[in-house]
């Protein structure tokens, strides 16, 4: 990287300083060898091992000493809740805040490659892009779908199980040189030689014409435009001399390929850092799945946690399914409980878990992190065995992300908040909050204001300025505050009436605390709770990857076989000291779910589990320190 920023960039006095400057733990000796490299390699870093802190940390070493104006860093994250708490580090301070500009780029993986090949591809056919999304997709899918020209399509598909699926999930493949349509995640049920192949192909094609594409079709168009425009590789690779890529375990196969045919054979340098056993996404076609290489032999590994102490680093270092690491947890003293239940009294373990936490978490660090109720699952599915889902111990829970009638801005906010905070490149959640902002604010005149892809992007224009906003909402959850919310609401009222230019009716912008939600969507009444000033926030294991909380409870879920509970499986793996490695398929993938979850919290960790299948596991568990509460007992 000759030329791209001055030598001695990461002197240890100029770190020392920076990590002074920004009010960071010293760093230990596998964090300064990170830090200080500017070669290739890899990075296995345990939960809560200060990963993040340490990329913000190199990132501002970096910008500082930085003096190309036309070669910049690439950052690249999984998802937009990665990329904003990176981009949040970078502007903590003055010199990283030109990493948010030109030459540079900081973003999620899909966002890097619709940027450098898969729009201008698209864009050099002359077509507009109207939306990447698979939702909207799928809707306009099936809408055409009754046109008279794809009747054979509509015959074959009355044959098959769920077969508007195979048309909502048309997928682009690169494939022999050619854009090739298969299903989401399995080739169609018909030969492609047949009508109904011939006429699913047309129906993809004429959406793809009028710009409507599925997240996975942009990857296919990249690698179609690489190929025949090999002259773009040597451009981006000369661009970005040096390459984060953060959470790579979540990097997916056709990223993976996509990245190193950019960069692995190019002299640009290529840091890749995550933790391959929280790489629970499944690589089932879509953008998602572990990258098959993370990490390299020979990585470089932190395995010390600051986030939890030894109990719960112990029980997490016996869950590692994909890559056995021993964990060291350098954090508070926590306590590791488990709640067991039967039908009777399941209702009573959020209850019991939020009267635990306040009794055992400092109050000052349970304000500054809520408790959290995880699960695996957030509905029940067809089986007869209870409780499957978080809903089944939340009765009124309602998925975020699922579309929902919000009777206020902030309740919807809220929702597509998380939704976007926990998908990869989430243009729905983006969308529905527009949606509840356009709902709150209407013409009087019954016009409709303009969807989210026409509003301007200049920050010079209402547009622009309503964007700002809705990020704002969507990144963080300061808004959510009570005075923070009435001035935001009073911004967006402003620049709304501009951009209408008429007069408008405004309804739904009252602020409703969050802990009310939670109280309503529980089917509590307020004067029945006689509960924690803090109460629990339920939500998947899924989307809280990434978080801390100062509590957390794991609810006994049905895992995706429908025929095993999850945390039954993990507590059967702790109690027996067997290797999670030599376990079914399907225990490795629900253990690695509890890994997850089970290193969130610093202080509390409950495992809810029913007594008929676990209370032998737990037994066992209270030799190595457990605490161990039978809600039928008490």
């Amino acid at each position: 990287m000759t030329g791209t920023y001055l030598p001695g960039a990461f002197a240890t006095h100029k770190a020392e300083a920076m990590v002074k400057l920004l009010g960071l733990d010293p760093l230990d000796d596998k964090q300064w060898d990170f830090l200080q490299s500017e070669t290739t390699q890899d990075l296995q870093a345990a939960p809560g091992s200060g990963k993040t802190t340490l990329i913000g940390l190199k990132l501002a070493l970096m910008a500082d000493a930085w003096t190309s104006m036309t070669c910049g860093v690439c950052v690249l994250s999984h998802t937009n809740t990665a990329k904003t708490e990176i981009t949040d580090r970078v502007v903590s301070f003055a010199a990283g805040r030109s990493l948010l500009r030109y030459p540079h780029f900081i973003g999620t993986i899909q966002s890097f490659v619709h940027t450098f090949f898969a729009l201008p591809a698209v864009r050099a056919k002359g077509v507009e892009v109207r939306a990447v999304d698979d939702t909207a997709f799928g809707t306009a899918a099936i809408r055409l779908l009754r046109l008279p020209e794809y009747s054979i399509l509509r015959s074959s598909l009355k044959h098959q199980r769920d077969g508007s699926s195979i048309v909502s999930g048309a997928t682009f493949t690169y494939r022999g040189g050619e854009l090739a349509v298969t299903g989401a995640t399995k080739e169609p049920p018909f030969g492609p030689k047949t009508d109904s192949a011939k006429q699913l192909s047309h129906l993809k094609r004429t959406l793809a014409g009028q710009g409507i594409f599925r997240y996975q079709d942009m990857y296919a168009i990249a690698q179609q435009y690489l190929v025949e425009h090999p002259d773009i590789i040597p451009a981006v690779s000369a661009r970005f001399p040096f390459v984060l890529l953060d959470e790579t375990q979540d990097t997916s196969v056709t990223q993976h390929e996509l990245l190193d045919l950019v960069f692995a054979s190019s002299p640009t340098v290529v840091q890749r850092v995550g933790d391959t056993n929280q790489g629970i996404y499944s690589d089932t076609g879509a953008a998602r799945g572990p990258a098959p290489t993370f990490p390299l032999a020979g990585a470089a590994e932190l395995p010390v946690s600051r986030r939890f102490g030894p109990q719960i680093a112990a029980l997490a270092s016996h869950l590692t399914v994909r890559r056995p690491q021993q964990i060291h947890g350098a954090g508070p003293d926590g306590q590791v409980a488990i709640l067991l239940f039967d039908e009777d009294t399941v209702a009573n373990v959020v209850p019991t878990f939020e009267r635990m936490a306040a009794a055992i978490v400092p109050e000052d660090v349970l304000l500054r992190r809520p408790p959290q109720v995880l699960g695996a699952r957030q509905r029940p599915g067809s089986s007869p065995h209870n409780p499957q889902s978080i809903s089944c111990y939340v009765p009124g829970y309602t998925p975020p992300g699922r579309p929902t009638a919000h009777d206020t801005l902030i309740d919807a906010a809220r929702a597509a908040g998380t939704k976007w905070r926990s998908d990869t490149d989430n243009h729905e959640g983006a969308n529905e909050l527009w949606n509840a902002v356009r709902a709150s604010f209407t013409p009087l005149t019954g016009e409709r204001l303009p969807s989210l892809g026409r509003l301007d992007r200049s920050a010079e224009t209402p547009g622009g300025r309503i964007r700002i906003l809705l990020r704002e909402l969507l990144a963080h959850t300061a808004p959510f505050e009570k005075a923070n919310w009435s001035l935001l609401t009073e911004q967006l009222t402003v620049q709304m009436k501009l951009l209408a230019d008429r007069r408008l009716r405004v309804i739904g912008l009252d602020f409703t605390p969050a802990t009310e939600a939670i109280i309503e969507a529980g089917g509590v009444s307020k004067s029945s709770v006689a509960a924690p000033a803090v109460r629990a926030v339920p939500g998947t294991i899924q989307s809280a990857k990434g978080e801390t909380h100062a509590a957390t409870l794991i609810l006994d879920c049905l895992e995706k076989t429908g025929k095993k509970f999850d945390v039954t499986q993990a507590l059967r793996v702790l109690a027996e000291r067997s290797d999670p490695q030599q376990e079914p398929e399907s225990v490795q993938a629900a253990v690695q779910l509890v890994f997850v979850g089970a290193t969130r919290p610093t202080h509390l960790l409950v495992f809810a589990a029913h007594r008929s299948r676990s209370k032998r596991y737990a037994e066992m568990m209270i030799d190595a320190g457990w605490y161990v509460r039978d809600l039928t007992e008490h």
